[in-house]
Parts: structure tokens; C-alpha cells; sequence
């Protein structure tokens, strides 16, 4: 008898899901963006939720949530109610390095999430003054080498992604700088084109415009092909400087754990058909957004990338003793 009543109840539930996913989407979604407006990952995630929303016939609220490095946000995402209209935009700050930047997360990227799907990756630039004596990344792994400690690169904040993948390259490249870190981007990129620090990396569609106003020079790449059109030239350090090397600023978006799937599958189709509208990616293309082959936005392939990308950082985080609590 006893079974007999728990596998009521789980058919139940089953059933009650089912209908929900049927239903849905009855109301509008919110997205919670960890992050201040107006940075970039709102802007992206606005900018997808317009596109979505329109698709699924009901509105996208984008709530920002700013503080403790997205964690916040995350945190409060992960408890949400999963029915459906509660998700994350997710960044590999909070959801990727996370577990290792914060000792004390509330949160676990992977068990507590259901992976939605992954917007188009932002590949990084690395960046020095327009007067700087390095003309490529080879002039400057070979002063790093030969004056360790002495080159300093900025970053936006400590676990931040400029910060993040400045330790990657310096891991990869077997040379040992000075990290120099700030409040935002904003006053990094200042101190770079004053002089005040030798090198950054930064976003490369946040980058071009001070690139084209010959502010700063770019002298690599982070993705593994070249990017023409935005950065003539400028040659991926995976090319022949340090092989295989390849990372960018990912984002996605998340739906808190027991989310039905039915639901994720129907918002992740509403995405890929959004993606057909040609003008709107050749937009993104042409700010140095990198689109995706479309096996690489659902939800399987997202959630295998966010778990490999905790452990990837968890070992950079370790390698380089970055701690932020």
C-alpha cells in the first residue's frame, strides 16, 4: 500500500509537469543578470531576451543583480522556483570559476542548474599602448622571461575574466607577471593607454573601439582562427606562439535545477530559431561576437561545457593563488 501511494504521488507530479510544460509559457520570464546595467553581459542578455521573448510570444524581464562577482545573483537564481520563468545568465566568472574563486559558494554550477543554452562566445584581444615596445606576444613572453615580475598586466578586478585569462597565458607561456587589479574594466583600459601598466585583456568587441581610434594596440588573439574584419593582422596565439591556446568570455543561460525539460527544450528551439535572423548575428559577428556551430547551444553540450570548465579553472585558480574569500 505504502508503494502503491508513493508511486501515486510521483505520477502525479509527473503529470502535474507535464501539464505546466504544456501550458508554458503563460506569463513573462525573468532572467536574472548578476551584474550591473549596462556592462556587457547585460547588454548581451538583453539584447538575446528581445529576440527570445518575441519568439515564445511573452516578454523577457531582464532583474539585475549586482554583487560578489555574479555570485549573488546565482545564488538567489538557484533557489528560484523552477517553473519555468525564473533563469540565470550565466558568465564563466561565477559559473565556471566560481567553485574555485569562492571558498564559501552557496551554489554549485552543475548540480544546481539545468543548462538552457550557451549564447556566442566573446574571444579576448591582448592589449598594449600604442607607444608599447612590444609589437606581438612574442616580444612580450620574451621580456616576461627574461625580467620576471617586472611586466604587469591590469584587469578589471581580481576573478575577473581579464584577470582569469591574463593567468592563463602566463601558466601557458611559463613566464611570471605582475597582476595589477582594478575596479572595472574602465580604469584598467585608462592605465594602459596612460602607460601606467604594459599589457590587458580585454573583451574583443568592448577593445575595438579603442583600437580603431589608435588608442591601443592589439597584438593577439585568444580564438583559435583570425578575425579579419574586426582586427587585421592580429594573429590568434594558438597560431604559432602558444599552440592550442584558445579561450573567450562565455555566457548562457541557466534554469534552477528540476526546471522540466520540456520547458528547456522549448526555450533552447526558441533560441536557435532566433539565431536564423541573419541580420541580427551578422551584427554580432561584425562586434567580434563569435557564433557557435548549433550542436554547441543545447542544453547537453552546455552542461558538459560548464563542467569543464569548472575543472579547467579550478586548476588555473589554484596555479595561480587567486582567492577572493
Amino acid at each position: 500500500m505504502k508503494f502503491m501511494k508513493v508511486a501515486g504521488a510521483i505520477a502525479l507530479l509527473a503529470a502535474s509537469q507535464f501539464a505546466q510544460a504544456q501550458a508554458w509559457p503563460s506569463k513573462g520570464l525573468t532572467w536574472i543578470v548578476p551584474f550591473a546595467a549596462g556592462g556587457p553581459t547585460d547588454a548581451m542578455a538583453r539584447d538575446i531576451a528581445d529576440k527570445v521573448g518575441k519568439q515564445i510570444g511573452q516578454p523577457i524581464i531582464v532583474e539585475n543583480l549586482a554583487g560578489a562577482g555574479g555570485t549573488i545573483g546565482a545564488a538567489k537564481a538557484a533557489k528560484a522556483n523552477p517553473d519555468g520563468y525564473t533563469f540565470l545568465v550565466g558568465h564563466m566568472g561565477y559559473m565556471g570559476a566560481g567553485p574555485a574563486l569562492y571558498k564559501k559558494l552557496s551554489y554549485d554550477p552543475v548540480k544546481d542548474f539545468e543548462a538552457t543554452f550557451r549564447f556566442p562566445d566573446t574571444p579576448l584581444v591582448l592589449l598594449v599602448g600604442k607607444n608599447s615596445p612590444y609589437k606581438n606576444a612574442s616580444d612580450l613572453i620574451a621580456a616576461a622571461k627574461a625580467n620576471p615580475k617586472k611586466v604587469n598586466f591590469g584587469n578589471a578586478g581580481i576573478g575577473s575574466t581579464s584577470h582569469l585569462i591574463a593567468a592563463l597565458f602566463e601558466a601557458k607561456a611559463g613566464i611570471d607577471v605582475t597582476p595589477v587589479s582594478y575596479k572595472g574594466a574602465a580604469p584598467a583600459l585608462n592605465d594602459l593607454i596612460g602607460g601606467q601598466v604594459d599589457a590587458m585583456f580585454d573583451q574583443s568587441n568592448t577593445a575595438l573601439p579603442q583600437v580603431q581610434g589608435g588608442r591601443l594596440n592589439a597584438i593577439a588573439l585568444t580564438s583559435l582562427a583570425p578575425m579579419p574584419q574586426q582586427y587585421p593582422g592580429v594573429a590568434p596565439l594558438a597560431e604559432k606562439t602558444l599552440p592550442g591556446f584558445e579561450a573567450a568570455t562565455w555566457y548562457g543561460l541557466y534554469a534552477p535545477k528540476g526546471t522540466p525539460k520540456d520547458i528547456v527544450q522549448k526555450l533552447h528551439q526558441a533560441y536557435v530559431k532566433a539565431l536564423t535572423d541573419k541580420t541580427w548575428t551578422t551584427r554580432m559577428a561584425g562586434q567580434g561576437i563569435q557564433l557557435l556551430p548549433e550542436a554547441q547551444y543545447s542544453p547537453e553540450a552546455f552542461a558538459k561545457h560548464t563542467a569543464s570548465e569548472v575543472e579547467r579553472w579550478r586548476k588555473v585558480v589554484a596555479d595561480a593563488k587567486i582567492q577572493i574569500d
